[in-house]
């Protein structure tokens, strides 16, 4: 196999980034540093962890680079020292204490490199009585309230994937607080450990909620405000062949083609008589029962009404406006997201796929100047 050469493209060309290999958030947030033009080195560890998926389809580990390290071998935390001596950033998922006890954690690297800046990415946080304690996205966000605001009021909270904990309040808050650290670091000389939890992040994530909630203009229950379902002309109806179309029609404008176009301009009183909105979702709803998911979509083509057809993974890139935007690629057979946000003197792309555990030992001993790696397992697959 040829081994993966280091990243040429993005505002992050030449910042050196180590990974502790992991999974979900932690890999994410790696990916997008990647994306962006990074030189990760993902240390894989012996036989594991991964998704339980081939790792060649696993895309959260495109454009990096991966050896392999035992950590609990007796040079195996001085392999990643070496690593973490060379880099400008360090990402790991352990529970606390973990990377401590295996030689690795924030003291040991800063000793070697003080300007070395540490990202922790947990759900609970260093510190804090769950600290310890194991979890999922579906917990952490429990807690923060945020879960119990999604889903139908007649109905249990319903589960987004792994989308607003792991991801949303997860990595990309370590991203966020990894490129900031850096900036300080680079300004100053000195790094600094971020503390990324999930519980936090996505807490964050519900600020103007919460301003709404202390204003009085938010109710403290789901389906029953502007945002969450609980507004008829804000929400998700069935069409005639079983699929759904979303609506959005929040302003007045928008509101009134939305009933045009719908067949039931009669309802615009009810844009603001919060008393008529069960009836008026029961004609929305009846309405869109009359015909296919398609069939709505060509009638709302071209409006302002703001309304969409729901569509599936697979559907997704085949929209007219994403083909036309690229915001999906195909990439070694594998159809994925493109790298986001897009830069106009950096840009970004997929330039490599999933790294294959250990497979660019090599090249990484070679560019990084870490010549004990050579010593170390490679290509276990």
């Amino acid at each position: 196999m040829t081994e993966a050469k280091p990243p040429g493209h993005g505002p992050l060309t030449g910042v050196r980034v180590v990974e502790l290999a992991g999974i979900g958030p932690g890999p994410f947030a790696a990916m997008l540093l990647a994306d962006l033009g990074a030189d990760v080195v993902r240390v894989d560890r012996p036989g594991g962890p991964g998704l339980g998926i081939d790792p060649a389809y696993d895309v959260t580990n495109r454009n990096k680079r991966s050896v392999i390290v035992d950590l609990k071998a007796p040079d195996g935390a001085a392999r990643v020292l070496d690593l973490a001596e060379r880099a400008d950033v360090l990402v790991e998922g352990y529970r606390p204490g973990v990377a401590e006890r295996l030689g690795v954690g924030p003291e040991d690297c800063h000793a070697r490199n003080p300007r070395l800046v540490y990202g922790r990415m947990t759900g609970w946080g260093q510190q804090g009585p769950l600290a310890d304690r194991a979890g999922h996205d579906i917990a952490y966000i429990a807690l923060t309230g945020t879960l119990g605001m999604i889903g139908d009021r007649s109905g249990p909270p319903a589960v987004p994937a792994n989308l607003l904990g792991d991801y949303a309040g997860g990595s990309l808050y370590l991203v966020v607080g990894v490129l900031a650290a850096l900036h300080h670091a680079r300004a100053t000389g000195t790094g600094q450990v971020v503390d990324a939890a999930i519980v936090d992040g996505a807490s964050h994530l519900s600020a103007m909620i919460h301003g709404m909630l202390a204003a009085g203009g938010w109710q403290d229950r789901r389906g029953a405000n502007l945002l969450d379902g609980g507004c008829p002309y804000y929400g998700t109806y069935e069409t005639a062949d079983g699929r759904h179309m979303a609506v959005g029609a929040l302003e007045p404008r928008f509101y009134g083609e939305f009933l045009r176009l719908l067949g039931i301009e009669d309802q615009a009183a009810a844009h603001t008589d919060v008393t008529r909105w069960p009836k008026l979702r029961e004609q929305v709803a009846a309405r869109f029962r009359t015909r296919t998911r398609g069939e709505w979509t060509a009638v709302f083509e071209g409006s302002d009404a703001c309304v969409a057809p729901v569509l599936s993974l697979r559907e997704a890139p085949h929209h007219p406006h994403l083909a036309a935007r690229s915001t999906f690629t195909d990439h070694g057979g594998i159809t994925q997201p493109a790298p986001a946000p897009r830069f106009s003197a950096t840009p970004t792309t997929v330039r490599t796929g999933p790294a294959r555990p250990g497979a660019d030992t090599g090249g990484v001993a070679r560019d990084w100047d870490v010549p004990r790696l050579l010593s170390a397992p490679r290509n276990p697959q």
